[in-house]
């Protein structure tokens, strides 16, 4: 987990690898995290072809994002819930994906942390209704990038790398507290 202290109270090095889930384009952000630094390591996505069923579709991602935690080797998948709201269509298709990355992980036996999109805005910007552009500024600026991560499923997928950082830290903390 990040910011847990090994035996001599130093932290290791973790690598969060970060998902916004979709069935068309599935974000994925790769960090390291030792002692509260955060050290961009890569970012994409993944694009299914829309010519595709979805079955295909979650295929081809699967496939992808096996492919991503081979090359990576996280310590921990980070991932956005869907937001259901008033289309539950588009949640249902997303928690398809979602599900598919979680697989991916479970196959590697890499623990899995599920956000929903309020608590990646609360951590990343400190306010949970914060806007796309105001998230991809703070993702930009705690990075250190020259420039917003683009495309947008990127950036979603470094903040929810950053928000399963700082939830980790704070549970870090608490526990450190009851001692």
């Amino acid at each position: 987990m990040c910011g847990d202290p090994d035996a001599s109270g130093r932290r290791e090095v973790t690598r969060i690898l970060g998902i916004d889930p979709g069935t068309r384009v599935m974000g994925y952000g790769v960090l390291e995290e030792r002692n509260g630094d955060l050290t961009l390591v890569d970012y994409g996505v993944l694009t299914a072809p829309s010519r595709d069923d979805v079955i295909q579709r979650l295929r081809h991602l699967y496939r992808g994002t096996m492919e991503v935690i081979a090359r990576h080797r996280p310590d921990v998948l980070a991932i956005e819930e869907p937001f259901v709201g008033t289309y539950v269509q588009a949640a249902l298709a997303i928690g398809r994906a979602q599900a598919i990355a979680i697989l991916a992980a479970a196959n590697e036996n890499i623990p899995v942390f599920a956000y929903t999109p309020a608590q990646v805005k609360q951590r990343v910007a400190n306010y949970g209704g914060s806007g796309k552009a105001q998230i991809q500024e703070m993702v930009r600026l705690q990075l250190g990038m020259a420039s917003v991560p683009e495309p947008n499923d990127a950036a979603d997928a470094l903040a929810v790398a950053i928000c399963h950082c700082c939830e980790s830290r704070l549970a870090a903390l608490l526990r450190q507290g009851r001692k």
